[in-house]
C-alpha cells in the first residue's frame, strides 16, 4: 500500500501527484517548478482560476487542478511550512498538508497518490522530522479511509529517501 520511489515525481503514474507549492500557486523552484514545466500551461491556468476565487492557498491547505501533460489525473497543490526551528507549529502545519492532500484525493475519487518531500527543500524542514510527520499522517489517514489503495513517497533526495524508509520500518 505504501511504497518508496527514488526519482522524479513528474514521471510517476498515479491518480494524483502532490505539488509542494507556494501560496501564490504560480509555480516556483524545486518540485513546484518541475511540475509546472512538465505539466504544461493548463496547470497554471487552473491555478490562476483558484487564486481569482480564493486568493491563493494557505499553509497546510490543499487545492486540486488538472495534471496537464503529466502521467496523472490531478495535481494536488499544498503549501508546506517554512522551518523556523520548530517553534511555530511547523509539525502541525506539515501534517495538515498531508491530511488535506489525502482528503482532496478522496474527494476526487483517487486510488493512488504520490507525495514529494514537502517543505524539505528550500523551506528547510529537517528531513528526518519531515519524514516522521509524513509517514505518521499517512498511516493515521489510512486507518480511517479505504479508498486510497496506493501511496508513493517519491524521493528526489537520497537522504530523504533514507529517512522515509526508516520511518516506515518503525
Amino acid at each position: 500500500m505504501i511504497q518508496v520511489l527514488a526519482g522524479d515525481i513528474t514521471k510517476v503514474t498515479a491518480d494524483a501527484i502532490v505539488n509542494a507549492a507556494n501560496s501564490s500557486l504560480m509555480g516556483g523552484g524545486g518540485v513546484d517548478g518541475a511540475i509546472h514545466r512538465a505539466g504544461g500551461p493548463e496547470i497554471l491556468a487552473e491555478c490562476r482560476k483558484i487564486v481569482a476565487q480564493q486568493g491563493g492557498c494557505k499553509t497546510g491547505e490543499a487545492v486540486t487542478t488538472t495534471a496537464g501533460l503529466l502521467p496523472a489525473k490531478y495535481v494536488i497543490h499544498t503549501v508546506g511550512p517554512v522551518w523556523n526551528g520548530g517553534q511555530k507549529q511547523e509539525a502541525e502545519k506539515l501534517r495538515s498538508c498531508y491530511i488535506n492532500s489525502l482528503k482532496q484525493a478522496v474527494e476526487h475519487h483517487c486510488r493512488s497518490i504520490a507525495f514529494p518531500g514537502i517543505s524539505t527543500g528550500i523551506y528547510g524542514y529537517p528531513k528526518n522530522e519531515a519524514a516522521s510527520v509524513a509517514v505518521n499522517a499517512v498511516k493515521d489517514f489510512l486507518a480511517q479511509h479505504s479508498l486510497i489503495e496506493e501511496i508513493y513517497f517519491v524521493c528526489f533526495d537520497p537522504g530523504y529517501e533514507q529517512c522515509i524508509r526508516h520511518e516506515l520500518d518503525q
